[in-house]
């Protein structure tokens, strides 16, 4: 009947209307819950996750750089350190942002847009390049990443999978488990799955990351604490890692596999052993990170471009112009050379003409494929709506004048 409301829905009435607003003004301030660090309104970007994301961006630009460069010990040392923690620290501060994700039309349309799309050109792409110059994969893989997908593909379980996160009672110490078992059995590529499981802890931990923590970073005493952390580790990666096997730091392999070749109880104590490391160094970059608004602020908010289209750029200038190989005829110094490019790259590929013209393209509006939402009503718990209607007059009712004594 057209006169008949769902039960526990509230009408019209003044008192409903005053009551709907209060819970509106409350359910969204939690869930915006920004950092502190920000100066600017709620709906503006935090300034301080957007400096992060630009200099992760570069350490992950850098990394990929140094791939064809690893032979060498001068390169060996920087990759590695920059391998043990660029992604950890990547993956947390998405697990971060993503904390107050539950599956509604906005955010499932923003999956589509900005993960699945982007994922299907990036990999077919890149996959149709790497053929053209190598003759592989000879029969393409779109659920296989290759490379840069895997990324958008973890990203895509992970966020679906955040309610499950969220509610479990230790989900921390779960996706430990998960991550030290993974490594035992045969784990097919497909969406990357073997990655997804290894680096699940450092989703989780951002996902239960606050805002206290990172006001606790900023402590002057971690700070200080942190340079030493990043420092050491650095000159130990420079040290050692011509005895390290760096395939451990891609995070892939089964244990027994080579080059791993690890026993179960051995590859469980190395995977344990990178977790710890890695969060130690995130936890170190992100008390070092500035708080304030700056250049790489502006350009941190478009790392999305940058991650999506620094890869066809290393391709083109090491198949196309063989850049790399020029490079290492000059020793320890075309490390740096190869570091210069990369950072050059990763600006570039940050500023505002490449997010305008490939904003199109890596995040569709997609009208065509998804129906107009629906706005949003508020349920009031009843036992609410009981004590507001005994305290409230009846619609329509005039409250009788109150006489003096």
């Amino acid at each position: 009947m057209s006169g008949t409301r769902p039960p526990g829905v509230v009408g019209d009435a003044p008192w409903a209307r005053r009551i709907r607003a209060r819970l509106l003004e409350s359910s969204s301030m939690s869930a915006l819950d920004p950092l502190p660090v920000a100066t600017s309104p709620p709906k503006e970007r935090v300034a301080y996750l957007d400096n992060a994301r630009y200099w992760v961006m570069l350490l992950v630009v850098i990394g990929h750089s140094l791939t064809e460069l690893v032979v060498m010990d001068s390169a060996r040392g920087i990759y590695t350190w920059i391998y043990s923690f660029h992604m950890p620290f990547f993956i947390l501060i998405s697990g971060y942002t993503a904390r107050h994700y539950i599956g509604d039309f906005r955010q499932i349309r923003r999956i589509v847009s900005t993960l699945i799309v982007p994922y299907l050109l990036v990999e077919l792409s890149l996959q149709l390049i790497t053929r053209h110059y190598d003759g592989s994969p000879k029969n393409l893989m779109i659920l296989s990443p290759q490379w840069l997908g895997w990324f958008l593909a973890a990203l895509f379980i992970w966020r679906i999978t955040t309610p499950i996160w969220r509610a479990l009672k230790y989900p921390v110490t779960t996706s430990i488990v998960i991550s030290l078992l993974a490594g035992l059995i045969e784990i097919p590529n497909v969406l990357a799955l073997p990655k997804v499981l290894a680096l699940l802890p450092f989703w989780v931990i951002g996902l239960h990351m606050n805002r206290e923590i990172f006001m606790r970073l900023g402590d002057l005493r971690i700070r200080i604490a942190s340079v030493v952390v990043l420092v050491t580790s650095f000159v130990v990666c420079q040290v050692y890692a011509g005895t390290w096997t760096t395939q451990w730091l891609l995070w892939k392999d089964r244990y027994s596999e080579d080059p791993l070749d690890a026993s179960p109880w051995g590859g469980i104590v190395t995977r344990g052993s990178l977790l710890l490391v890695g969060a130690l160094l995130t936890f170190a970059t992100l008390s070092l990170i500035p708080r304030g608004r700056s250049i790489t602020t502006t350009l941190g908010g478009r790392t999305f471009y940058c991650y999506l289209l620094h890869g066809f750029i290393i391709i083109l200038l090491d198949r196309q112009f063989d850049l790399w190989q020029r490079l290492e005829q000059y020793g320890a110094a075309s490390v740096v050379g190869c570091i210069v490019v990369a950072v050059v790259v990763a600006n570039l590929l940050m500023t505002r003409p490449v997010a305008t013209l490939f904003r199109p393209l890596f995040e569709p509006r997609l009208t065509w494929l998804f129906r107009e939402a629906e706005p949003p009503s508020v349920r009031v718990p009843v036992s609410s709506i009981e004590a507001a209607t005994a305290a409230a007059p009846a619609e329509g009712a005039t409250q009788a004048p109150v006489k003096a004594p």
